[in-house]
């Protein structure tokens, strides 16, 4: 085999392990979750149903599958989330080759970072979006149009607002790596704060609904985080730190001097 293509394939056989076992993990979450699949739905549902409810009404299933389906996709989503370490611990392990000693010793405190980044994303989006933007939807009913909602559309506009937010705010933890790893540094972060907050906008576009409400209330909290990775990629920056160092190099370089004419 030509030598210089062996790196590649075996940087291939290398992700198609890590996918597997990223698979294998949401496929095993998956069948544990399946039993509970009405209960996360009740939950996960729960903003759009109360919105339902205030008016008297109900989800509604239009198909003879429809229920059954839409619990396994749910059974599925629960798996990936419950696999969230697994996912980025397997992740970490993929691109751990490419990085020094010292760098590689961060898998944990990715792993725990990136996960609870999620999950706090998801239960912001969960607590204080999902609410607003179902009554907003809700709130369109006239004499001539009556809401009938159905289990399956609710669950995938659901889907889409919580996995939008889970990884909208990986954000902080995804600029903090440019920076570390020299790619931008602080500096340009902060310069780089109108194009970000344009981008900001137009990703909330893309990743929630066509509505002014949910797009804004993606947008602002990445913002935030946004500018929240740049202060720590400030604090951590390596460009300053080697500015520091220098400078402090060259103060006792002074001093040694001082004394030694002295």
């Amino acid at each position: 085999m030509d030598e210089r293509t062996l790196p590649i394939t075996e940087h291939l056989a290398e992700l198609r392990m890590r996918i597997a076992w990223i698979a294998g993990s949401i496929t095993l979450g998956a069948l544990l979750s399946f039993n509970y699949a009405e209960q996360i739905f009740g939950f996960l549902l729960e903003p759009a149903t109360e919105a339902l409810a205030a008016k008297g009404s109900k989800l509604q299933a239009i198909a003879p599958a429809e229920i059954f389906f839409t619990y396994v996709k749910c059974a599925i989503l629960a798996g990936f989330v419950l696999t969230l370490p697994v996912t980025f611990w397997q992740i970490w392990a993929f691109v751990a080759p490419g990085l020094y000693d010292n760098e590689r010793k961060a898998i944990l405190p990715f792993v725990v970072c990136s996960s609870a980044l999620f999950a706090g994303g998801a239960i912001f989006g969960y607590a204080l979006v999902f609410p607003v933007v179902f009554q907003f939807f809700n709130s369109w009913d006239n004499e001539w149009v009556v809401s009938a909602w159905t289990m399956r559309e609710v669950f995938s506009l659901t889907t889409r607002l919580f996995l939008a937010f889970g990884v909208a705010f990986e954000l902080p933890l995804f600029v903090f790596f440019l920076a570390i790893t020299g790619i931008v540094s602080a500096k340009q972060l902060f310069r780089g704060t109108p194009y970000a907050v344009l981008v900001m906008f137009i990703l909330g576009a893309i990743l929630t609904p066509p509505d002014v409400v949910s797009q804004v209330m993606l947008a602002l909290p990445m913002i935030v985080l946004y500018l929240s990775g740049a202060a720590v990629a400030w604090v951590f920056d390596p460009q300053r730190r080697a500015e520091r160092e220098a400078a402090r190099a060259a103060k006792q370089a002074g001093s040694a001097v001082a004394k030694r004419d002295g």
